[in-house]
C-alpha cells in the first residue's frame, strides 16, 4: 500500500437490527488494534506519525474528521505539506487504509464518537517509530 485507500463496506438493515461489514477488507498486515473514544468535539488527537507503521481507521459510533500528511522530513517536516482530509461516520461502513510514512490528526464531529484503529506494528515496535507534531500544523481545524 503506497497511497491512502478507502474501502467501502456494506450496511444491512432488517427487523433484527443492523449489520455493518467490510467484505473487501483483508486483515493482512494487522498486528493489533485499539479503540479511541472522544467524549467531545474539541479535542484534537495528533499529529502523530510513523515512518514504518500502517494504520486502518473505522468509525464505530458518531463521526470523525481525519487528516493525513505524507511527511517529507521526519526531524523537521515542511510547514506547507498538503493534508488529505477524510470523514468517517457510523452511517457509512468504510475503512481508511493509511500506509506507512504518514502522520494523522483526528477530531470527533459528534460527542461520544468511537474510532477503531488497526495497526501494522506491535506496540513495542510502534513506540520506537513514534513522531509527534503540533496539532495546529497543516490544518485549520476551526473549519471542521
Amino acid at each position: 500500500m503506497s497511497k491512502i485507500q478507502v474501502i467501502e463496506g456494506e450496511i444491512y438493515t432488517d427487523d433484527r437490527g443492523i449489520i455493518s461489514s467490510l467484505n473487501k477488507f483483508s486483515f493482512e498486515g494487522v498486528k493489533r488494534y485499539y479503540v479511541i473514544h472522544h467524549p467531545d468535539t474539541i479535542t484534537l488527537r495528533g499529529w502523530h506519525g510513523h515512518q514504518y507503521e500502517a494504520k486502518w481507521f473505522y468509525c464505530l459510533k458518531g463521526s470523525f474528521t481525519l487528516a493525513f500528511v505524507e511527511i517529507d522530513n521526519w526531524e523537521n517536516p515542511s510547514t506547507n505539506l498538503k493534508p488529505e482530509i477524510f470523514r468517517l461516520s457510523q452511517s457509512k461502513s468504510e475503512i481508511i487504509c493509511l500506509p506507512q510514512g504518514y502522520a494523522n490528526c483526528i477530531k470527533a464531529n459528534e460527542v461520544d464518537s468511537i474510532l477503531l484503529v488497526f495497526s501494522g506494528k506491535k506496540l513495542e515496535d510502534a513506540l520506537n517509530d513514534s513522531w509527534r507534531y503540533d496539532s495546529m500544523l497543516w490544518v485549520d481545524w476551526s473549519k471542521y
